[in-house]
């Protein structure tokens, strides 16, 4: 029987690409994760599907947390069953995190454990909000202190007094319930009521929200802002070093929900660069891909490869569901004489899969700059071209090819499909508000949109800036009655985030 083992990984303050290499590598073995509420849930997609999951609540004291007795009970009853365990706790397990108090209950029932640290908050929000935890020309000492041990004796166990004036920087965790009575017993205890202070709720977050005051004003202005946890507390001199160093909240999108539409597949790689530029991602797939219903055409195709004096590819889809079916045929695509792809993008994703790559259009990434590439390195007269492509393709690039005299298989090597959605959700959210950008890397999807949406909810699309990856996803919003603000002048993630970062900025210094 396979000998269960527990994992303590650190989730980080809140980012989920803030979690340690270790600590995803963890995750991708777990047999089951027992998480906090604050650590963030786009983790979970790192375990395998099989894993099971278990909320144990813990964000603060507040409802509902599974006591710390059962929460411990639950790490041995799963180690027991043979299972690795990653317990995954928000920030640093060793942090106020109690994952002592885990560790010791391991180690006493014979349990194996490790401990992959994390980031804390106490790092990851103070440098989110661009202040430094020491500085030699600030401070050069701090100290960590919880804001409750106990919330009912917060006062009675943890010596303020002496706290006020112990360390040149005072950092306070969960200490928002009881911030106004920390401040005056810090005050008691000598720190200047000038000193200057912040705090920081959802660092490292889209959401992350700071508030500067000093000392004495701190609970007042964190009230009228309406700060609630979790939050992190910094007293000191360093405080002043924000003015020039918030970097975080001067990200181009920083604050913005931007609606990503793409298939599951092709999410995450937009999700990750929105969230680089500060953006909130919310990913709600429209459409779904998967093979061919009939399949025969591109097996013949690729049995015949060896007579095709070139293989393009206008997608990375169309290299995905290409590799997979010629794997299953064992067909190496490698033999192939010459690659052609439309873009970097469906390049990588060649390489990635074996398949060396010949040519690439200098500038221009879509089904004509394709086109005009091949003219120009391999005149298509008198020569064959396999051409693997969605259901839904253009025939932009095969009707070009065959008007310059070649030869061309044009077969489906993946279908379109709507994908389920919570249309609802997605009206309450448009209609709510709840959504800054919207993005469309396809006319399927656009099509897909505007099929879930009724007159009120398509009027509150129109209220949010609506982006297209490029000209002819553009054409279909059009055709859906929701024109796009923007356009991407090239296809591609980095080019659709830049496009819409430029329209933000743009509105923003028009006001």
């Amino acid at each position: 029987m396979k000998r269960g083992r527990v994992i303590l990984v650190g989730a980080g303050p809140g980012a989920p690409d803030l979690i340690t290499v270790r600590g995803a590598r963890a995750l991708a073995e777990a047999d089951a994760i027992v998480y906090d509420s604050l650590a963030s849930k786009a983790l979970l997609d790192m375990a395998p599907a099989y894993a099971e999951r278990f909320d144990v609540g813990k964000r603060g004291h507040e409802a509902p947390t599974l006591p710390q007795e059962e929460t411990t009970a639950l790490l041995l009853r799963l180690a027991f069953e043979g299972k690795t365990v990653v317990r995954l706790k928000g920030g640093d397990p060793y942090v106020f995190g109690r994952g002592g108090e885990e560790a010791s209950a391991c180690a006493e029932a014979g349990v194996p454990f490790e401990v992959v640290p994390g980031v804390s908050s106490v790092f990851g929000a103070l440098a989110h909000a661009g202040i430094p935890i020491t500085d030699r020309r600030h401070g050069a000492s701090f100290a960590v202190v919880t804001g409750h041990k106990d919330p009912t004796k917060v006062s009675a166990e943890t010596r303020w007094e002496l706290l006020g004036e112990a360390a040149d920087t005072l950092l306070v965790l969960m200490g928002m319930r009881n911030l106004a009575e920390i401040v005056t017993r810090l005050i008691e205890g000598g720190r200047a009521p000038s000193t200057p202070a912040a705090v920081v709720m959802n660092g490292t977050l889209p959401t992350q929200r700071v508030v500067e005051a000093p000392l004495s004003e701190l609970p007042a202005r964190a009230a009228e802002a309406g700060v609630t946890a979790p939050a992190v507390v910094v007293v000191g001199d360093v405080v002043r070093l924000r003015d020039r160093l918030a970097w975080y909240e001067k990200q181009p999108l920083f604050g913005r929900r931007v609606l990503i539409t793409r298939s599951a597949e092709q999410s995450p790689e937009l999700a990750r660069a929105f969230a680089s530029a500060g953006a909130e991602p919310v990913v709600v797939p429209l459409i779904e891909l998967r093979g061919p219903a009939d399949p025969s055409s591109l097996d013949a195709a690729l049995e015949r490869l060896a007579e095709y004096d070139a293989l393009v590819f206008t997608s990375a889809n169309a290299v995905r569901f290409t590799a997979e079916r010629a794997g299953m045929r064992k067909v190496p695509l490698s033999a192939a004489r010459a690659v052609i792809c439309v873009g970097p993008r469906t390049a990588q994703a060649a390489r990635d899969a074996g398949i060396p790559v010949h040519h690439i259009p200098p500038h221009r990434f879509d089904a004509e700059g394709v086109l005009e590439e091949i003219l120009r390195a391999l005149p298509p007269q008198g020569r064959r071209f396999l051409l693997p492509h969605s259901d839904l393709a253009r025939e932009t690039l095969a009707l070009g090819l065959r008007e310059a005299g070649a030869q061309v298989d044009a077969v489906v090597a993946y279908a379109n499909a709507p994908a389920e959605v919570d249309a609802p959700a997605l009206r309450a959210s448009l209609e709510g508000g709840g959504l800054d950008v919207l993005t469309f890397a396809s006319p399927s999807a656009a099509r897909r949109f505007r099929e879930l949406l009724d007159d009120t909810a398509l009027a509150a699309a129109r209220r949010c800036l609506v982006a297209a990856i490029g000209p002819v996803t553009a054409d279909a919003l059009r055709e859906a009655g929701l024109a796009p603000n923007v356009v991407a002048p090239q296809s591609g993630v980095s080019g659709l985030v830049s496009a819409i970062a430029d329209s933000v900025a743009a509105a923003a210094e028009s006001r």
